[in-house]
């Protein structure tokens, strides 16, 4: 299997909520999903997470507030980045496809296995809702709370910017 490194990043995002925009490089895009509760290292939390629109590379480190009329306007900052692995194949957008993706994450908070796996065969189902799951391994931490980084001082220096990409 092949064990290139590619980028992840979770954005802290407070538009109509606040809510965790948690993406993958895959395919020379930012696979994203929506993860309400935001990520967990620990494995007891099955956190949904709702695929949205695939988000431009250059939106990796996008840290603004969005004006009003704008998709997703509130302020945005980078919760975590850093490496990711794709565990167990040589094709992660293929996996994304077939409804599993097994992963490692080398963040400043995210770190160790995870899996994202499609929730099928839901009444009402959109097709588009995930789980976003932390495996058993060395960096599982028990009881885990998602801590802000949306702190006053940070939202302090953020500018207001209109994002590199507009999606629906």
């Amino acid at each position: 299997m092949a064990k290139s490194a590619l980028r992840f990043v979770v954005h802290e995002h407070r538009s109509k909520r606040l809510h965790y925009d948690f993406r993958l490089e895959i395919g020379g895009t930012l696979k994203s999903w929506a993860v309400p509760k935001g990520p967990s290292m620990s494995p007891a939390d099955k956190r949904l997470a709702v695929m949205v629109p695939d988000h431009p590379l250059v939106y990796i480190d996008f840290e603004a507030i969005i004006p009003e009329g704008h998709y997703g306007a509130g302020p945005v900052v980078v919760w975590d980045e850093g490496e990711f692995v794709p565990l167990d194949t040589d094709d992660p957008e293929a996996s994304l496809k077939n409804g599993k993706l097994s992963f490692e994450l080398r963040g400043k908070k995210l770190k160790g296995a995870f899996a994202l796996a499609q929730m099928k065969h839901l009444p009402k189902s959109t097709g588009k809702e995930w789980l976003l799951m932390k495996k058993k391994d060395a960096h599982a931490l028990d009881g885990y709370e998602v801590k802000t980084e949306l702190t006053p001082a940070r939202l302090k220096n953020l500018k207001e910017q209109v994002p590199p990409c507009e999606t629906e």
